[in-house]
C-alpha cells in the first residue's frame, strides 16, 4: 500500500553559478507532520525552501509532487496554489495597514457595485478566522501596533485563509520570549491536528524535541538522513549536522584563557541607552540577552560609533578613547557586524574578497597598485578557518549562502586582527568558540 504522503522532493539539485548547493535531495512529509530541518550554515535549508516555494527553480531531474501529482513550481503564486506558505524569520506584513487589510492583500472583496471593496465582509471574514486561532486581535488594529508573536500568529493566519496545506517556518522563535514560544507551540499542535503539515527550521535543539515529529538533516547539500525525533539523542542530531561527536567539537573547551580586561564601557547613555556599563576580557565570550527593543544592537552600534552617545566613556586596555564615528572605531580595533548584514554589513554585487579585504586594502597596496598575492594569501587563510563555502574568491557574494555571507562579515574583522563585535548571527558554536581561543575578546548581541 503506497504511503500517503502530501509533498513529494525527488532528486532535487540546484547549480548556482560554479557551484552545486543542493545534491540529490528527497524530502517526503505526510499530513499533519511536523517536520523539523536542519543543517549548519550553508548546508543547503535555505535554498531547498525557496526551490519549494518558488523563488528558486530546481535543475534538471528534479520534481515535486503534492499528493502524488506531479506539479510544477515556479513562482510564489504557483506555491500558493499548490497549498505551500512560507513564513519567514522577517515578518513579511505591511505593518502600516491593518490585519484584515493583510489577510486579503492580494484578493480583496468586491462589493456588490465592484467599485469599492466590500471592508465589512472581509473585517468579518478575517475576524473570524483569527478568533478560531485564539487570538486577542482586532482585525482593524494596524500590524505595527502589534507584538512580534502577534504578527507571527497573523502570519499564520494568512497562510490558512490562502488554504495552506504546507506551512514552512523559518527560525520562528528568535524573537519571542518563552511564554510566546509555548503559544506558538500551541498553535502548531492545533495546525497538526487539522491535517496541515509543518516545515519547523530551527537551531534551538529543545523546540526540535518539543514540537517535531521527525527531522531532515543536510550537510554540505546533501541529505544526511531523516530520523523520528524519538529515536534521535541531541548528540546524535548534531552529530548528524556536523559530522563530529560533540566531545571532538568542544573536548578542548577547557584550554581557553580569559586575559586582562581590554574593553570596559561606563555609564553609557543616549534616547535608547540608560547607564549601561560593563567590562570585556581577553578571550571571552560576552552574551547580551534580551528581546527585540531592549537596546542590544544600540548598545553595541555605540561601542562602534554609528549612534551618539550623550554621556559615557569607553577604555580600551585601560586608556579612554574617543569613539565618535565608525572610522575611530576600526582605527582602535573595534569590528561590527550588525543585525542586517545584507544592508549595512555587505556589499552584496560585490566579490567575496572585496568584502574581506576591503577594510585593510591599504596594507595590499605597493607600487603599482594591490599586491594581489599577499591578498589573496590572507583571503585564503580566513577561507579555511571558517569553513567559507563559495566556487571561489571572486564569487559574489550575493551568491552565497546566509551562513556563508555571515562569515565574510566576521572575516573581514578577523583579517584585521580586531576585536569582532556580535559575532555571528546564526554562527556555529565551535566557530565562536575559535574566535575566542584566539585571543579576541567577543560581545555576542544574543
Amino acid at each position: 500500500m503506497a504511503e500517503n504522503f502530501f509533498l513529494e522532493m525527488e532528486h532535487i539539485s540546484k547549480t548556482f553559478p560554479g557551484a552545486k548547493v543542493l545534491d540529490d535531495i528527497e524530502l517526503r512529509i505526510r499530513p499533519g507532520e511536523v517536520r523539523a530541518l536542519m543543517g549548519e550554515n550553508g548546508a543547503g535549508k535555505s535554498t531547498l525552501i525557496k526551490i519549494l516555494g518558488g523563488i528558486y527553480q530546481m535543475d534538471a531531474g528534479g520534481q515535486i509532487k503534492i499528493e502524488g501529482r506531479p506539479v510544477g513550481i515556479r513562482s510564489v503564486g504557483d506555491a500558493r496554489a499548490q497549498g505551500i506558505s512560507i513564513i519567514h524569520q522577517e515578518i513579511s506584513l505591511a505593518d502600516n495597514m491593518t490585519v484584515f487589510d493583510n489577510l486579503f492583500m492580494g484578493r480583496e472583496i468586491m462589493g456588490s457595485s465592484k467599485l469599492f471593496l466590500d471592508d465589512r465582509k472581509m473585517v468579518s471574514d478575517a475576524q473570524a478566522t483569527i478568533d478560531k486561532m485564539d487570538i486577542d486581535v482586532d482585525v482593524r488594529t494596524l500590524v505595527k501596533n502589534l507584538s512580534i508573536a502577534k504578527q507571527q500568529m497573523v502570519e499564520i493566519s494568512r497562510a490558512l485563509m490562502f488554504n495552506a496545506r504546507l506551512i514552512v517556518m523559518d527560525e520562528p522563535t528568535s524573537s519571542l520570549t518563552e511564554i510566546e514560544i509555548e503559544q506558538l507551540f500551541q498553535q502548531i499542535d492545533r495546525l497538526r491536528r487539522a491535517g496541515i503539515a509543518v516545515i519547523y527550521i530551527s537551531h534551538r535543539m529543545e523546540e526540535i524535541f518539543r514540537v517535531a515529529d521527525s527531522v531532515t538533516v543536510l550537510r554540505d547539500g546533501r541529505l544526511i538522513g531523516t530520523r523520528p525525533v524519538r529515536e534521535l539523542s541531541r548528540d546524535e542530531l548534531i552529530a548528524m549536522m556536523v559530522g563530529r561527536k560533540l566531545s571532538e567539537i568542544y573536548g578542548k573547551s577547557g584550554e581557553n584563557r580569559i586575559g586582562d580586561v581590554c574593553l570596559e564601557v561606563r555609564g553609557f547613555r543616549n534616547a535608547r541607552l540608560n547607564d549601561v556599563s560593563f567590562s570585556l576580557r581577553r578571550g571571552e565570550v560576552l552574551g547580551f540577552a534580551g528581546l527585540v527593543g531592549a537596546g542590544r544592537s544600540e548598545l553595541a552600534r555605540a561601542i562602534f560609533g554609528i549612534d551618539r552617545r550623550e554621556h559615557g566613556e569607553l577604555l580600551l586596555n585601560g586608556r579612554p578613547v574617543k569613539i565618535a564615528h565608525p572610522a575611530d572605531a576600526i582605527r582602535h580595533g573595534i569590528g561590527f557586524v550588525p543585525e542586517n548584514r545584507k544592508l549595512e554589513g555587505l556589499f552584496l554585487t560585490n566579490t567575496l574578497r572585496y568584502n574581506m579585504t576591503l577594510p585593510i586594502l591599504h596594507r595590499f597596496m605597493g607600487f603599482v597598485g594591490v599586491n594581489r598575492k599577499k591578498e589573496m594569501s590572507i583571503v585564503d587563510k580566513y577561507v579555511h578557518e571558517l569553513s567559507i563555502r563559495m566556487t571561489g574568491v571572486d564569487q559574489l557574494v550575493n551568491y552565497l549562502s546566509g551562513g556563508n555571507q555571515q562569515k565574510v562579515v566576521v572575516s573581514k574583522w578577523l583579517l584585521t586582527d580586531e576585536i569582532p563585535n556580535d559575532p555571528a548571527r546564526r554562527a556555529t558554536q565551535e566557530e565562536i568558540l575559535l574566535l575566542a581561543s584566539g585571543g579576541n575578546a567577543n560581545e555576542d548581541n544574543a
